[in-house]
């Protein structure tokens, strides 16, 4: 039995095999999430590397992510973006509330993700979300915002 991800809510999503995609997940209501919580999501999507998706690199700006990953299989096939996004989301959100002394949502509900075509690199993809914090005038080098995270090697 292979796992499909097909659905429709606000946005659609289909899940192509062996492809890395691009995601991006906001705060609720645009929340500013402190540094301190910033470093819970850096911790959590590093964390899940290799157990279901393979990380190729993220940012957490202050009030998104942009993370590039390549689901992993079982004997079931490709682990659901919907369930990796599931997993990350519940278990930041949980700790950032712990950590914060909080209640209420985190993340918005949906999800922006997309399959990288095969003329896209993940080089290029990588490269564009992690200059996000100089356009987004954070900081002038992306190697001095602290939120980053790259894979190293092939």
């Amino acid at each position: 039995m292979e796992r499909k991800y097909e659905y429709r809510r606000k946005l659609p999503h289909y899940q192509p095999d062996d492809k890395a995609f691009f995601i991006t997940f906001s705060t609720a209501q645009r929340w500013i999430l402190p540094e301190p919580a910033r470093d819970v999501v850096l911790e959590v999507c590093i964390y899940g590397n290799g157990k279901k998706f393979r990380l190729h690199g993220l940012v957490v700006m202050p009030d998104h992510v942009h993370i590039v990953l390549t689901p992993l299989a079982d004997g079931d096939g490709p682990f659901a973006i919907a369930d990796i996004m599931q997993a990350l989301k519940s278990t930041s959100a949980h700790r950032i509330n712990k950590l914060l002394g909080r209640f209420g949502k985190v993340w918005q509900d949906e999800s922006f993700d997309r399959a990288l075509r095969h003329e896209e690199s993940i080089t290029d993809k990588l490269d564009y979300i992690l200059g996000n914090p100089v356009g987004a005038g954070l900081v002038h080098d992306p190697l001095d915002y602290c939120w980053t995270w790259r894979e190293t090697g092939g």
